[in-house]
């Protein structure tokens, strides 16, 4: 299913638990995604960008991702609506200190970008680092949704 938003078109799939996808790339449709969770994604988002939703209650599904990668993207779903956590403190919350640059990879490889908010991890500066792997666009994407959730002022 593809919805239009601020950031532009975003892509969605799900299986018969949860979402398992929001992508910003095209992907084929899955005629066995469940058209009800789709509905329910659809809906969340487009409150979530017209600033009527601050958490989503979509089941989600992991169809990838490493029990790392899972960690880290639960925990990524605790950090609340406009506020933002460095590399270093999501590694704190997982209980690896030391693993800042796995939480960035983990952040990068995110199948839910959006709905499980990367773009809610800084750099410890303060400063905004890459989003989804994406070069020039992602930063303006990231800041896009920072500014959008008053984390950042435009």
């Amino acid at each position: 299913m593809r919805i239009e938003t601020m950031i532009g078109p975003l892509w969605l799939d799900a299986d018969q638990k949860g979402l398992t996808a929001v992508s910003f790339e095209w992907i084929p449709e899955n005629e066995e995604a469940d058209a009800e969770i789709l509905s329910l994604a659809k809906q969340q988002l487009e409150e979530y960008f017209s600033g009527e939703r601050q958490v989503f209650t979509v089941p989600l599904s992991f169809k990838r991702g490493t029990a790392f990668q899972q960690k880290v993207w639960r925990v990524l779903t605790t950090i609340p609506y406009g506020q933002s956590r460095t590399y270093k403190q999501v590694a704190e919350a997982i209980g690896q200190p030391k693993a800042a640059r796995a939480i960035g990879q983990a952040n990068r490889l995110n199948p839910l970008p959006v709905v499980i908010p990367c773009h809610r991890v800084i750099g410890q500066n303060g400063q905004l680092t890459g989003y989804m792997g994406k070069a020039e666009n992602g930063l303006v994407i990231k800041r896009q949704l920072l500014v959008l959730e008053n984390v950042l002022l435009h």
